[in-house]
């Protein structure tokens, strides 16, 4: 039973981790008349999930006059290298 508790206490301090950690999105957005597109990488705060980036986007990229279009991933600070190149001018832009 103590081993079961010691585990269980295990699991939720690791649960726990990735929720404190830094958390980005890459996604795409558009903006009409003209057309354009772009993709870019953001950081997100609160839960590391797409839904939850999507949230937090939208609002964002629509005060600036984009629409976001789709939230690719979602991922911690190792993927932010192998972006940047990518995302360009709207590099954490957002």
């Amino acid at each position: 039973m103590k081993h079961a508790l010691i585990i269980s206490a295990a699991f939720a301090f690791l649960a726990a981790v990735p929720a404190s950690a830094e958390c980005y999105a890459d996604y795409k957005a558009k903006r009409d008349d003209p057309l354009k597109l772009h993709y870019g990488v953001a950081s997100v705060s609160g839960a590391c999930t797409a839904q939850a980036a999507r949230a937090e986007l939208e609002p964002r990229l629509a005060s600036r006059g984009w629409a976001l279009l789709t939230v690719l991933s979602v991922f911690g600070e190792a993927g932010l290298e192998e972006r940047k190149e990518s995302a360009g001018q709207f590099f954490l832009r957002f």
